[in-house]
């Protein structure tokens, strides 16, 4: 007889744990669908957010969840900084410049993470890590809940700054056509600035987000999330919010299922095959045609 709470079960896991690849997702898709650029540091970026989480809660005993208001403006501020001192010299330079600038960028973020807080895994422990809260017969982890919630929160702001701001209608224009943009007043460089500024903050949101639920180490677990950028962009349709969000939710949804009804070991490698799949079948992603960019 199959059962369906375990299906149940594992298809709640899977949504909330694919919401924060969502995150990861919007982050680099949004860089890339205004700016062309490719940013090989993305991981890197959500591993400082969670050892900015460890570091707030070591020091000031802090929910990680709280560490919030600090790690996002840090992340806006340091990606406003990054391309106004970096990246803006090679915006108009081939595509492989900006992806060396950006694997610079990593190995010295890296690198520097290794030097302060060491080699050894961190993570942050919470009171309600082995909460849960029923509905009927599925229970859903209090840190997973949690970390959907911000995710939702997170995005929803995106959306309406996207969408119902000039800002969001100078960045949507920037994204569409960076030379029409600019000959109806719009100044690309500052609304670059904004966006590598957002994919930072977002990249440090999804970090804070895992630290309850993952380890962190400063050389391993930054590319494992590149990684997972890549794969949930690409499932979608990469420049396309909506579809790395979708992306998201997919590969969260196989990595669960394949841990669950296959095996644990191997639960990165489920993703990647589906990954390998629609590259081979539908290069520009599953939503490549039907979802409007930026």
């Amino acid at each position: 007889m199959f059962d369906w709470i375990s299906l149940a079960q594992n298809l709640s896991n899977g949504l909330l744990i694919g919401a924060v690849y969502a995150l990861i997702g919007v982050g680099l898709t949004l860089i890339f669908g205004v700016m062309r650029t490719i940013n090989f540091a993305h991981g890197d970026f959500v591993v400082l957010g969670m050892y900015i989480a460890v570091f707030l809660s070591g020091l000031l005993g802090w929910d990680p969840y709280f560490s919030l208001i600090v790690a996002m403006p840090f992340g806006f501020v340091l990606g406003v900084l990054i391309q106004r001192i970096i990246l803006v010299r090679i915006i108009d330079a081939p595509p492989e410049t900006s992806m060396l600038a950006t694997l610079g960028i990593s190995l010295i973020l890296a690198n520097l993470l290794l030097l302060i807080f060491g080699g050894e895994p961190k993570s942050v422990h919470v009171s309600y890590a082995s909460s849960t809260v029923k509905l009927g017969e599925v229970s859903f982890s209090v840190v997973l809940l949690l970390a959907g919630l911000a995710t939702l929160v997170v995005t929803g702001a995106l959306y309406l700054l996207l969408n119902k701001t000039e800002i969001g209608r100078a960045i949507r224009a920037t994204a569409e056509n960076r030379l029409g943009a600019e000959l109806v007043g719009v100044n690309t460089s500052k609304i670059q600035s904004i966006v590598f500024g957002l994919g930072l903050a977002l990249a440090l949101t999804a970090g804070v987000t895992l630290i309850p639920l993952l380890f962190a180490t400063p050389t391993v677990t930054g590319p494992l999330f590149t990684l997972k950028a890549f794969v949930v962009t690409v499932l979608g349709g990469l420049g396309n919010i909506g579809a790395a969000i979708a992306g998201g939710i997919i590969l969260g949804v196989v990595e669960i299922f394949g841990a669950s009804y296959l095996s644990s070991e191997y639960r990165d490698a489920y993703g990647l095959f589906v990954f390998l799949m629609v590259l081979l079948f539908k290069p520009e992603g599953l939503f490549g045609k039907s979802v409007k960019r930026v």
